[in-house]
């Protein structure tokens, strides 16, 4: 590595682990899951985060936020959300001067840097639909009408595992357009008495400004001119194949349990996600240690299971594992 790329990747991993540490002052635990969704945010990546009520869901995507200094929306998915609701509308407005009616286009939630999709399960696939221009091309089209979003653009979108009631399930095409699917778990023992001594008291704490937007898209640029070892590609794309049972060279217990394996938008997101990974830790090349660590949160989503892996009380992240080895 030339002195001139070893020092870039030393300024990107100082600025991720200062932006770490910021969300850190806020949020008690969740180090992997901060992670990951700064690999997301800055490989220009969308993640799902799915936990039950009461883990600091929302207040871990508004104190990203936060420490980025950028601006955040939330919209809340009720079964009566429309996609105008998410990207806005065409209003019909007379001009107080000529008295002419004219429409004019009021922006929605949708038109900000990162955007908290809550509960995106609990409205219907057409209303869900609507983000999915925004999150692939990064603009909204109303009434033929193209409209470009502001980078960067993040979209975060929240899924309750329990109360399944009354709820829209993402097919699985639209959860292929996530990066991740990070899951949270309860905090431990210690954990949940700092997060109860925290905000019981009189005084809240949040976090501070550590990077700007201009700051962001100089470091997803960044991401994209990481090299990647032939070696490496090819285990990624490997591991991908591995999980299609229709793939000759497949593992017994992949032809045993799924149906459908993850197409090659997971091969392209353990690469991107590897770059990212690969760059906080100062290297400006990507490992098999890359691959591996985010093979889960990339592949967990895009693996359909069978009956028979539900009869023996098996998940895609167990499956995952096993092919990682």
């Amino acid at each position: 590595m030339s002195k001139s790329l070893a020092e870039e990747a030393a300024r990107f991993q100082n600025d991720f682990a200062a932006l770490k540490a910021e969300i850190g002052t806020v949020i008690v635990g969740q180090d992997d899951i901060i992670e990951q969704l700064l690999i997301g945010l800055f490989s220009r990546g969308h993640c799902v985060l799915v936990g039950v009520p009461g883990l600091a869901k929302t207040l871990l995507i508004r104190t990203l936020s936060d420490s980025l200094g950028l601006r955040f929306n939330r919209i809340q998915f009720t079964p009566d959300l429309m996609p105008g609701d998410i990207t806005g509308t065409d209003i019909l407005e007379e001009d107080p001067e000529s008295g002419r009616k004219r429409f004019t286009f009021i922006k929605g939630p949708v038109f900000a840097n990162i955007v908290l999709a809550d509960e995106i399960n609990r409205t219907p696939p057409k209303t869900q639909a609507a983000l999915l221009e925004a999150m692939q091309e990064f603009q909204v089209t109303v009434s033929g009408q193209r409209y470009p979003l502001e980078r960067p653009f993040f979209v975060l979108a929240t899924q309750n595992p329990i109360e399944q009631e009354g709820t829209y399930p993402l097919p699985e095409a639209q959860l292929d357009r996530f990066m991740f699917y990070l899951t949270l778990n309860y905090p431990s023992f210690d954990e949940e008495v700092d997060i109860i001594r925290r905000t019981t008291g009189s005084s809240t704490k949040t976090a501070s400004p550590v990077l700007s937007a201009e700051d962001i898209i100089r470091l997803q640029a960044m991401t994209r001119e990481v090299a990647v070892p032939d070696s490496v590609m090819a285990a990624a794309v490997r591991m991908v194949h591995a999980t299609r049972p229709d793939n000759p060279d497949a593992p017994s217990f992949v032809k045993q349990y799924v149906s459908w394996g993850a197409g090659p938008r997971a091969s392209q997101n353990l690469i991107l996600a590897g770059k990212t990974r690969a760059l906080a830790r100062g290297r400006f090349h990507v490992a098999d240690e890359d691959i591996h660590a985010l093979a889960v949160p990339v592949l967990r989503h895009r693996i359909v299971l069978n009956y028979a892996a539900e009869a023996d009380g098996l998940n895609a992240e167990v499956l995952i594992n096993r092919i990682i080895g």
